[in-house]
C-alpha cells in the first residue's frame, strides 16, 4: 500500500491536461511536454476554447493540447487548403485547423450537436476564422454519400475523423474517394485508453469496452489496406495518419 507521501508524489506528478489521459508511462514527461513544448506556443484562441472545454462535463471528448499542435503544424507541412473534419465537439481541434489554413481555405465540418460546437464558436469567430468552417448539423454518412454522387471525389487535403468508433470503417470507405491522391486522413482515438492491448477480462469503462472491437477491427482493415500507406502515432488517445497513395 503507498504511504501519504508516495500518494502526494504521484499525484503531483500528474499531468494537468483536464480529461485528458496520455499514453505515456511517465504523467510527469507528458506534463513536461505540455509545459515546455505545447503551451508556450499555444495561440492564445486555442487556450481560450481549451479553458472553456474543460469546464464541459464531457471534456474528455475534446482533441488534447499537443494533438491540436501537431495537427496545426502537419496541416501546414502538407499546405493543405480544403479539408474536412468528421465529429467537433467545442471546435478545438477545428481552430487548430482554421488557424492552420491559408486565408482562402475551408473546413467543411460535420458533428451531431451544434450545441457544444456553439460553445467554442464565439472564440473561433473572434480569432478571426469562423468564415474557413462551413458547419453541419447531423449524421455525416449521408453528407458524404451526397459529396461522393456530387462528384466531390479526391477533392480534399486533409480529413480529421474523431467521432462515432462505430462508423469509422463505414466513413473509411467513403473517404478513401474524397480525399486526393497524396492527402491524408487522420482517424483519432486508434490506441483507445490503450485498450487494443487490454485482455479479455481486463476491467474496462462500459464504453471502453464497447467501442474497442471497433477500433480493433478499423486497425486492423487499415494496415492491410493497399490504397494507404499508414502511420500510427501515441499522441493524445492514438492517431492513426492514412496517405491515399491509389
Amino acid at each position: 500500500m503507498a504511504t501519504a507521501g508516495e500518494e502526494s508524489q504521484t499525484q503531483a506528478g500528474r499531468h494537468q491536461e483536464v480529461g485528458h489521459k496520455s499514453l505515456l508511462q511517465s504523467d510527469a514527461l507528458y506534463q513536461y511536454i505540455l509545459e515546455t513544448s505545447v503551451y508556450p506556443r499555444e495561440p492564445e484562441p486555442m487556450k481560450e476554447l481549451r479553458d472553456i472545454t474543460a469546464k464541459h462535463p464531457w471534456n474528455i471528448m475534446t482533441t488534447s493540447a499537443d494533438e491540436g499542435q501537431f495537427l496545426n503544424m502537419l496541416l501546414k507541412l502538407i499546405n493543405a487548403k480544403n479539408t474536412m473534419e468528421i465529429g467537433v465537439f467545442t471546435g478545438y481541434s477545428l481552430l487548430a485547423t482554421a488557424l492552420a489554413l491559408p486565408d482562402d481555405g475551408k473546413i467543411l465540418a460535420m458533428d451531431i450537436n451544434r450545441e457544444s460546437y456553439e460553445l467554442g464558436l464565439p472564440v473561433i469567430q473572434k480569432a478571426g476564422v469562423a468564415d474557413k468552417i462551413d458547419f453541419r448539423e447531423g449524421p455525416a454518412l449521408p453528407i458524404l454519400d451526397q459529396l461522393i454522387e456530387d462528384g466531390k471525389q479526391g477533392s480534399f487535403d486533409f480529413i480529421f475523423v474523431d467521432a462515432d468508433k462505430d462508423n469509422y470503417l463505414n466513413y473509411h470507405k467513403r473517404l478513401i474517394e474524397l480525399v486526393k491522391v497524396g492527402g491524408l486522413i487522420g482517424y483519432d482515438n486508434t490506441l483507445w485508453n490503450g485498450s487494443v492491448v487490454a485482455p479479455p477480462d481486463a476491467p474496462l469503462r462500459k464504453y471502453v469496452r464497447y467501442y474497442r472491437d471497433f477500433v480493433l477491427e478499423l486497425n486492423k482493415a487499415l494496415a492491410a489496406d493497399p490504397r494507404i500507406e499508414i502511420c500510427m502515432l501515441p499522441v493524445g488517445d492514438g492517431i492513426t495518419l492514412c496517405r491515399r497513395i491509389s
